[in-house]
């Protein structure tokens, strides 16, 4: 009497315990490198904007979208961490792996 309910306990167990063990190696596929790994450059400016690049890790760029410049959205999400008003505005094709931004150039900037 008491065998299908510790079958059923012990199919659960098994069922929880292969969860974890796909989620742990999705989210190590999925999830970003430590934020300890993207580098930022100093900022530079012109008459109109000022820039920066931010160069990720191989494994990031590999996730960049091709079709499309980031949201801010988007590179927050992948870890980019920089103040609002920052724009994704170029792609540089020969190092996929840094990533151009700009912003207006406001009156704290001089």
């Amino acid at each position: 009497m008491y065998l299908p309910i510790k079958c059923e306990s012990l199919r659960y167990l098994i069922y929880y315990c292969n969860f974890l063990s796909a989620f742990e190696s999705f989210s190590a596929n999925v999830m970003p490198s430590s934020t300890e790994d993207i580098k930022y450059s100093a900022k530079y400016e012109d008459d109109t904007y000022v820039y920066r690049h931010v160069i990720l890790p191989e494994d990031l760029a590999k996730k960049l979208p091709i079709t499309h410049l980031m949201t801010e959205t988007e590179w927050r999400n992948i870890g980019i961490q920089m103040s609002t008003g920052w724009k994704h505005y170029m792609r540089h094709g020969p190092e996929p792996h840094i990533v151009p931004f700009r912003r207006l150039k406001s009156d704290d900037d001089e």
